[in-house]
């Protein structure tokens, strides 16, 4: 139930790193209009509805605005008609990327993808072409509560999760993600509010890379999350300790 993972700390940067962006809110309120219009307007009756309203919230989106993306979305006739869906690809060197959107125009957020993929020598493939090589895990973060560690195993276990990886910098939870609700919940009671919790693409296989070749591969992650349309993106790859500080620096 121990151990660490390189990708990890450069993942949890970037996406602390990419929440200051000026589209974060507009994907979240897409995330918070269709967990509302799948499912009750009630964050307390509604699992989904109520992880984007505290990922809003963590963001520091105001109650107002998260309030009144729920009221568009349960109006009928109200609010963007958005679609899920998932594209996966290969990037340089073989990594495989998983990139899910959330669109109103599947030939546009498709075109952009695409494109994307091509500028960086990588190639979009087709449903399932790449996904084989991840498993789906509820993946939960809390930073700090270094002193914690065994408190938040036990209470991981007994809550449910599968692991535990913890290190100066925190806690990553991992659980089948049919358990994500329930684990997340349970710890929240005892430890307060974890900086990030979804449902993620996990690899399976990991594909190392050196500095220079790192690199490459997020500025094509970083192209791809510029997109209003794309909310999460997911890649195989790992780097050594000293990588991931050079290039989280």
């Amino acid at each position: 139930m121990a151990g660490h993972s390189h990708a990890k700390n450069i993942m949890h940067r970037k996406a602390t790193q990419g929440a200051k962006k000026a589209q974060a809110f507009g994907k979240l309120i897409r995330e918070i209009t269709v967990s509302a219009k799948q499912g009750l307007p009630d964050p307390a009756m509604n699992p989904r509805l109520r992880a984007a309203v505290k990922a809003a919230l963590t963001a520091n989106m105001t109650r107002d605005t998260i309030d009144r993306a729920i009221k568009r979305a349960s109006t009928a006739g109200q609010g963007e008609d958005f679609q899920e869906v998932r594209y996966e690809g290969y990037g340089p060197y073989g990594v495989a990327i998983i990139v899910e959107a959330l669109t109103d125009n599947r030939n546009r957020t498709a075109g952009d993808i695409r494109s994307a993929f091509a500028k960086a020598g990588g190639a979009l493939g087709e449903t399932n072409s790449v996904s084989f090589q991840f498993e789906r895990k509820g993946v939960i973060w809390f930073p700090g509560l270094a002193d914690q560690a065994e408190a938040m195993l036990e209470a991981a276990i007994e809550a449910g999760a599968l692991d535990v990886e913890s290190d100066e910098e925190g806690h990553e939870v991992t659980c089948a993600p049919e358990d994500f609700f329930a684990v997340r919940d349970a710890l929240e009671t005892r430890f307060g509010s974890p900086e990030s919790a979804r449902i993620e693409w996990v690899p399976t296989v990991r594909i190392d890379l050196d500095e220079e070749k790192a690199r490459e591969i997020l500025k094509l992650l970083d192209r791809l999350d510029e997109s209003d349309d794309v909310q999460n993106v997911f890649a195989n790859f790992e780097v050594s300790e000293d990588v991931s500080q050079r290039l989280s620096a």
